[in-house]
């Protein structure tokens, strides 16, 4: 197969792949979040400017499928928060070079945060920096980079984006 043929490719399985993520958070109880990762996987969420300056710190950082499962167990269980919901809007991925069964991609998000007693509110905006690996017939997170547009962060980004 060609390299565009190939790029076309993950490009597809990448978007069918954050399709179903965004749903599981936006209408699941993100039981199956971790599901989307590898097990060597890694996720943080980090401003613009922390991202800029290379800075390691982020909002959160997780570096294990089974930290990822922990977390949404004391979201879900042990934590209390104001009964609200996301509602995720993706841009197209940009796909890179495939290296091996990896590759890396980057994708626009914008993310609205909807209380059941008030208003609906913008939450988040950024970027996924993401690197993929095929497994099977799909693609799984080896690293989700979630780059926030804004060094402003709600204290309700308990939940993942």
């Amino acid at each position: 197969m060609s390299s565009n043929g190939r790029r076309t490719e993950l490009a597809s399985l990448i978007g069918a792949a954050q399709a179903r993520y965004v749903r599981e958070i936006d209408d699941g109880d993100c039981t199956k979040w971790p599901d989307f990762f590898t097990d060597d996987c890694f996720y943080k969420i980090t401003s613009v400017d922390n991202y800029a300056q290379n800075l390691e710190a982020g909002l959160v950082w997780l570096d294990s499928k089974e930290m990822l499962r922990d977390r949404i167990l004391s979201l879900l269980e042990a934590n209390v928060y104001e009964r609200h919901a996301y509602r995720h809007l993706l841009g197209q991925p940009f796909v890179g070079e495939p290296e091996g069964d990896e590759v890396d991609a980057e994708t626009a998000f914008m993310v609205a945060r909807i209380t059941r007693e008030g208003p609906t509110d913008l939450f988040a905006t950024g970027r996924y920096i993401d690197r993929y690996r095929v497994v099977g017939d799909e693609v799984k997170l080896v690293t989700r980079l979630v780059v926030l547009d804004s060094n402003h962060i709600d204290t309700l980004i308990g939940f993942p984006l």
